[in-house]
């Protein structure tokens, strides 16, 4: 088990994180805003699905979700069809416009990272691959999971370092980029940094 100083630095290292996201959210097109890639990535990601799962996969309310939905569709990049089973549904799904958006997305993003790590070997970009999806994995399901029983004193501790460490909030936008798999891994849809688009409580 690590010791307690080796989490707070491993908060602190998380925290920065979010410069990441703004160098990725900086190079999106301007008429597709982080909440519209995020979008177009998931259905690219998962394939095509009702109004309430998008809504589930970002972690916020269907008035959010609404929002971007109609952004994406009023660009052609998405297609809302009633859903055969229940008509009052609607059923969300890429149109042509919307993969060759998500691919112009994907490219962006791949350029980025290969010039940030250019100094990287093949094995430190398949390392850090791996320890951020067994990383997400500990998280799970975040909505759904209770804290994890510890004492006061460590929680506040731990939350104060966090906070004492994070990096002021983007001033734009209320999502964030997505990111694709780095260049040299095994080709998949591109996958959002931290798919939360809005500041929320987890429900």
């Amino acid at each position: 088990m690590a010791e307690q100083a080796q989490f707070e630095e491993l908060a602190r290292q998380l925290s920065a994180v979010g410069a990441v996201k703004r160098d990725l959210a900086r190079i999106l097109p301007h008429e597709c805003p982080a909440g519209s890639a995020t979008v177009l990535t998931l259905l690219g990601r998962h394939g095509s699905m009702r109004m309430s799962k998008l809504a589930e996969l970002l972690a916020v309310d269907m008035s959010v979700t609404s929002r971007h939905v109609a952004h994406v569709a009023e660009r052609g990049w998405i297609d809302r069809s009633p859903d055969p089973a229940d008509k009052r549904s609607r059923i969300l799904h890429l149109t042509p416009a919307g993969e060759a958006t998500l691919q112009d997305l994907s490219r962006r993003s791949t350029e980025l990272l290969t010039e940030r790590l250019s100094d990287w070997s093949d094995e430190e970009v398949e390392q850090l691959i791996r320890l951020m999806t067994r990383l997400r994995d500990s998280f799970g399901d975040c909505r759904a999971t209770a804290p994890h029983p510890r004492s006061a004193t460590t929680t506040a501790t731990t939350a104060r370092t966090a906070a004492s460490a994070m990096p002021a909030a983007p001033t734009s936008g209320t999502a964030q980029a997505a990111v694709p798999a780095p260049a040299g891994s095994v080709a998949r849809a591109p996958t959002p940094v931290l798919e939360s688009t809005t500041t929320r409580t987890p429900a």
